[in-house]
């Protein structure tokens, strides 16, 4: 394939492969919580993070991952203080970090128009450093994702019951949002933080009208997630339009497909469990 002799295109896909995999994984468990917008909430804080390291001449996705990371863990405080408190709090959390990220990039002269590529994705941008960063950072997130799999879906199925049986609910809720935060920030190069969600969000909920199972589930939104991010970023060179927008509406035409399917396997259960 004539991609393949271009070193950005190897680069590109090798990071498309990587996101595809890591942001349903850790998704699975956010729409398993019904907190399906907390990965686009986390992108607006993400923004934050970029326009501070526009400001301070430092890595973007290094910083980007702190603000997110602490982000997170505020917006699991004010979750755990009660919702009525917590939506003002988050929605102030989160439209502040998309302020903050714009001002701190006007500051510096370089306008919002500087956060496009984070905003929406740079694939093609990618430096080899990027990659080594992407790589460490979805091992980060993809080892506690499935190692502790049991764990994880047992809190955010049931917290009270996981409580019964003795797991570190507190800890694991933690846990979950920092995983997310890390998957936002990563994921920022390959659909952007305004599109990020929908990775996180639309191969999951393609997966569970197909498989019965959390892990069935949990391995087919990852395998799902990776077919479009790859699918995604081969459509857009060819096609020369940008990656980001391609990548989700191809995961959203993979969910609309699922849905005859999902119909079809579901009558044959009821009628295989009446039968």
């Amino acid at each position: 394939m004539d991609l393949l002799s271009y070193d950005f295109m190897q680069r590109a896909l090798l990071v498309a492969l990587l996101t595809g995999l890591m942001a349903p994984a850790i998704g699975t468990y956010v729409v398993q919580r019904r907190l399906a917008l907390l990965g686009d909430g986390l992108g607006h804080i993400a923004i934050a993070g970029v326009g501070l390291a526009l400001l301070t001449q430092s890595q973007p996705l290094p910083t980007a991952v702190v603000v997110a990371v602490l982000g997170g863990v505020l917006v699991e405080l004010l979750r755990q203080r009660g919702r009525a408190s917590g939506d003002v709090g988050l929605a102030i959390l989160f439209y502040g970090g998309l302020a903050a990220g714009v001002l701190m990039a006007g500051i510096t002269g370089a306008g919002a128009g500087a956060l496009s590529q984070y905003l929406f994705g740079s694939l093609t941008s990618l430096t080899p450093a990027d990659v080594v960063v992407v790589a460490v950072l979805t091992a980060v997130v993809l080892v506690p994702a499935l190692g502790l799999s049991p764990q994880l879906f047992a809190v955010c199925a049931d917290e009270d019951h996981a409580r019964v049986l003795g797991l570190p609910v507190r800890t694991l809720n933690f846990l979950v949002v920092v995983l997310a935060a890390v998957a936002v920030t990563v994921s920022m190069r390959t659909v952007g933080l305004l599109l990020v969600s929908a990775l996180m969000v639309v191969p999951v909920a393609a997966s569970q009208g197909v498989v019965r199972g959390f892990r069935a589930g949990l391995l087919a939104a990852m395998g799902i997630g990776a077919l479009v991010a790859v699918g995604g970023a081969v459509g857009s060179f060819y096609a020369d339009v940008a990656p980001g927008a391609l990548i989700v509406l191809i995961a959203i035409a993979v969910f609309v497909a699922t849905w005859p399917l999902a119909a079809v396997l579901e009558r044959r259960r009821r009628t295989s469990g009446g039968a």
